[in-house]
């Protein structure tokens, strides 16, 4: 590898194709690449073309051909439980041959969707690695979403089988899943063959007969099943991520190309070698845990810790240094949320003293901008790199960071760092033009997308099309706003969409106001994402009523909530609404939504040019409390 960023960059600038030819070389291939890229194929190319291989073989079968068997692979910790558990890297090939020859044994085969409905549990990494042997497709739905938004996703990717588990497990309470799941399942027009259910001590769910089988059981009673060979270009999972329509979207990746960018990530940004323990205190719900609690620490021979627990209050502000401690974590990933929520608790790092963190070498934050002050917080308590970094659900890996594998250049609380190979990142105006450094622009990405970013949607060509490409042809459209510095510094300032970021996790406001628009007494609607010192953003509804709706606004408002909490999941942590008397529109009828967010963040809008009625403002400001 290149030393130094700029070295590094210089070399994937002057060869592409040669760069990830060289990255390709860490990846075990059945029928090895010989063509790189094929920019011919599907919308923007495709990468390794001609190649075939199994990415659960590479992350699991061949580090224990290798000799490294009895190393551990997993490492479970669950204070919500009280349990803690090591799984090897032998251990983990029988269960996830075992669970592979189950899931065949039903019917499942190369291509069949599999959607996995699970906590943060090792049978969760376990299922999907378990679908990757056999070449089916994985669909990880985040815990937290409700029955309503569950059956959306099971009626979208028409899995073959559903793997779930009774109930997660949260502070102080047991949140039962299969009563969730058999909701879904009554939802959604498709319906699959098999589940199968991991029964957790918390709470044993009751199993309906022809569809339900005990997980372990089935697992306990099939033989192990080989891997299966892919095409680098097959896929490997679909991973619904909030659109602005409120129809979810599904990104789809691609086996080959995605397995080749974690692998050279983990050492290029992460800086981690085999053995080494990473932590990324995320959910295997959200694409960073596909991508770097499973695929890229395995793929990298590392061990893999999976924590069911929080940063605050499991059981107090120092469980994070607890757990790195006591695992030896090298490398500690998370959102800047969870650390915002640490130095709340504890400012000064009274918890973090009490912890020896010498095996600590870099924390890593994304999901989210993370404020300067939180940054330079982490940096002065902790005493080594606190790295800020940027990506997307659709790109897989980073677009931005600082590189521990090629040398730290000096780092910009505020800024994600700088592009990553392969990512030609610029700020672009509105007619699609590059903007002079330190001017703020729509972020875009020169086409082709590295390996491992999404090459569409499921079943959705012409939606990733609209979504993704049609704005700045040659370009793919982050959909973030921000600029670049005069030293090539990234800075990712907001979204340009109805997309909103809360606690890391992308949720659309547009699926929120169907919500609040379904309720009897809402005339009309308005979601928009607010500055929240702990979350980043937060959601707040501005609803109309309808003429004639005389509400106690308390009581409408835990309407509002309970039903949003119904219908989407208490990932929305939507908690804020408010009655106005009206809704700031164009002429031409459009919701000024950019106008309505400066305002609740307390703000001065300029009034725009196209506004119906300016006054308007001046009456929402009141409301708000803000004019």
């Amino acid at each position: 590898m290149p030393q130094g960023y700029d070295a590094m960059a210089a070399s994937w600038r002057q060869d592409p194709e040669g760069y990830w030819r060289g990255a390709a070389q860490g990846i075990d291939w059945s029928v090895p690449p010989r063509r790189i890229f094929d920019a011919a194929q599907d919308l923007y190319g495709r990468w390794f073309p001609d190649a075939r291989l199994n990415l659960c073989h590479n992350a699991v079968d061949r580090h224990v051909a290798a000799g490294r068997g009895a190393q551990p692979a997993l490492i479970w910790d669950s204070p919500v439980t009280g349990s803690q558990r090591l799984i090897r890297y032998d251990e983990l090939q029988d269960m996830t041959a075992r669970l592979a020859g189950a899931l065949a044994a039903r019917g499942v085969a190369a291509g069949d969707r599999v959607v996995i409905y699970m906590p943060m549990v090792p049978e969760a990494v376990v299922a999907m690695l378990a679908c990757a042997r056999l070449g089916a497709v994985h669909s990880v739905v985040f815990g937290g979403f409700a029955a309503a938004e569950l059956a959306a996703r099971i009626a979208d990717a028409a899995p073959k089988a559903v793997i779930a588990a009774s109930c997660g497990i949260e502070p102080g309470r047991v949140v039962k899943y299969k009563p969730l799941l058999d909701a879904a399942l009554d939802l959604s027009p498709h319906k699959p063959a098999t589940c199968l259910i991991l029964q957790r001590d918390s709470w044993r769910c009751e199993l309906r007969a022809g569809r339900d089988e005990d997980l372990l059981e089935a697992m306990r009673s099939a033989g192990p099943h080989p891997c299966v060979e892919v095409a680098a270009t097959d896929p490997l999972y679909i991973l619904y991520t909030s659109g602005t329509t409120g129809k979810p979207k599904g990104v789809l990746r691609d086996t080959g190309g995605y397995a080749v960018a974690l692998h050279h990530s983990m050492e290029l940004l992460y800086g981690l070698k085999p053995g080494d323990v990473s932590w990324t205190a995320s959910d295997v719900g959200w694409v960073v845990g596909h991508s770097y609690i499973v695929y890229g620490p395995l793929l990298a021979g590392c061990t893999s810790l999976v924590y069911e627990g929080k940063p605050v209050g499991t059981p107090d502000a120092g469980a994070f240094w607890r757990v790195c401690a006591e695992h030896g974590v090298t490398v500690l990933f998370t959102a800047p949320t969870a650390l915002r929520a640490i130095k709340k608790e504890d400012p000064e790092g009274r918890h973090l003293r009490q912890h020896d963190l010498s095996k600590l070498e870099a924390l890593f934050l994304a999901g989210e901008r993370c404020d300067p002050d939180t940054v330079t917080w982490a940096q002065r308590l902790l005493d080594r790199p606190v790295i800020d970094h940027w990506w997307q659900t659709e790109t897989g890996w980073c677009i931005t960071g600082n590189f521990r594998g090629a040398g730290l250049f000096p780092p910009r609380p505020g800024s994600g760092g700088k592009p990553a190979p392969g990512y030609d990142v610029r700020p672009l105006d509105e007619a699609g033009r590059p903007v002079a450094p330190g001017r703020s622009g729509t972020l875009a990405i020169r086409l082709p997308l590295p390996p491992g970013c999404a090459p569409t949607l499921f079943r959705a060509e012409a939606r990733f099309r609209e979504a993704y490409l049609d704005a700045f042809p040659g370009w793919y459209n982050t959909g973030d706003a921000g600029l670049i510095d005069g030293d090539g510094y990234v800075w990712v300032m907001s979204r340009t969409d109805d997309i909103i970021n809360v606690a890391g996790h992308r949720l659309s406001t547009g699926q929120m106001e169907e919500v609040l628009a379904s309720h009897r007494d809402v005339a009309e609607c308005a979601v928009v994402g607010v500055r929240d010192a702990l979350k980043g953003q937060a959601p707040l509804g501005l609803v109309v009523l309808k003429s004639g709706a005389d509400r106690d606004e308390a009581e409408l408002e835990a309407e509002l909530v309970a039903l949003v909490r119904e219908r989407i999941g208490p990932v929305a942590a939507f908690k804020a609404a408010r009655v106005v008397p009206r809704l700031p529109k164009t002429r031409s009828g459009k919701i000024l939504r950019a106008t309505l967010r400066k305002l609740a963040d307390g703000e001065q809008p300029a009034v725009p040019p196209t506004i119906d009625d300016p006054l308007i403002l001046d009456e929402i400001g009141t409301v708000l409390g803000v004019r």
